[in-house]
């Protein structure tokens, strides 16, 4: 599996610098005071640095659900049983769930992958059946998974991402997540990550009490203590602490900088994988787009670190990838607004 991984991430290089400051020329001569698109306008030049073209075109988008089990759940410290992660992956894929209709209505397709459900899913299915495990062990009392396991998550990831974009292709990707118990696994990868205490970080996840969020926090800080992964070696992390989708996020994330495609990072989960692929690749993090500022305390951290601005801050806290599918209308636009407004010459309007 390290093959593949080091093989992704050896094309992962800066962006386009020529073709940053190509669109930041042109952003410069459109009939608009400069900067009065605001942020609009920093991100189509961003885009132009992330594909290597000063005119950069964003059609087909795709957000990418993974989805795992995690054996923490054993604690208590979810709101939900862990069979409602079978049942919404089968809500993805009947087009029933909240990330199908934001993505219908902002133009993705909505691909769905299997990385570590805790149970068998139906046949026939459109899925990507990538099961390294029945779920994560318990990381309360040992480590989460093995470092293969870890590998295969990560290569899972890259490799879902290639088979979407030889089948359909796509010029804009997302991440998103469906796994209960993963906010757990996300805030404990993120504390350490980040050198913070657990409790500057931890949420609510899908709406557990105070009583449940304290002894979340515990919980995690134990679990920290117990496998003392360090900061600077993200295998080791997401082996005592992550999840798989976790780890396969990542690969998405990493795979799309190796392509040179715009990634647009969700909220709390999506925001533990980014920082993964940042440890393992730290120019990754050129490349992604923070869709919205989740509602889940901790997340503003971790797009701190990221060196990203949320695009919205909606208030959300879901996960799916929604607030990411939200925010890809907003890349589209960005894009237009570069390439077809008129410059202030072929206008034949005067400047200041």
């Amino acid at each position: 599996m390290m093959e593949i991984i080091d093989r992704v991430i050896s094309r992962i290089e800066a962006p386009d610098d020529r073709a940053r400051k190509a669109a930041q020329e042109r952003q410069d001569r459109l009939t608009k005071p400069r900067g009065s698109l605001g942020y609009l306008e920093t991100l189509s030049v961003r885009i132009a640095g992330i594909c290597g073209r000063p005119n950069p075109r964003i059609g087909k988008g795709a957000v990418f659900v993974m989805a795992a089990d995690h054996g923490v759940c054993a604690e208590g410290i979810s709101a939900y049983p862990q069979e409602v992660t079978p049942q919404m992956v089968m809500s993805f894929v009947s087009g029933g769930a909240a990330i199908n209709a934001i993505a219908a209505a902002s133009a993705c397709r909505v691909v769905v992958a299997d990385v570590g459900v805790a149970s068998e899913l139906p046949a026939g299915a459109s899925i990507h059946r990538r099961k390294v495990a029945l779920g994560t062990q318990n990381l309360a009392r040992g480590p989460a998974m093995t470092l293969a396991q870890a590998e295969e998550s990560v290569a899972a990831g890259m490799e879902i991402f290639e088979a979407e974009l030889a089948r359909e292709g796509f010029d804009i990707a997302a991440t998103g997540d469906m796994g209960i118990g993963n906010t757990t696994s996300a805030c404990a990868v993120a504390s350490v990550l980040l050198r913070k205490d657990p409790s500057e970080l931890a949420g609510r996840g899908t709406g557990i009490d105070d009583e449940t969020l304290s002894r979340k926090v515990g919980l995690i800080r134990r679990a920290i203590a117990l496998h003392a992964p360090r900061a600077d070696d993200p295998w080791g992390t997401l082996t005592a602490l992550g999840g798989f989708e976790i780890g396969a996020l990542a690969g998405v994330i990493l795979a799309s900088a190796a392509r040179r495609i715009p990634l647009v990072v969700d909220g709390y989960i999506s925001g533990a994988a980014a920082l993964l692929a940042k440890a393992l690749c730290p120019a990754s993090a050129e490349y992604m787009i923070a869709g919205h500022l989740s509602a889940d305390s901790g997340h503003g951290a971790m797009l701190a670190d990221l060196g990203l601005e949320p695009l919205l801050n909606l208030g959300m806290r879901l996960g799916e990838g929604t607030g990411a599918a939200l925010a890809i209308p907003l890349c589209r636009t960005a894009c237009r607004v570069l390439n077809d407004m008129a410059t202030f010459e072929s206008a034949g309007v005067s400047e200041k």
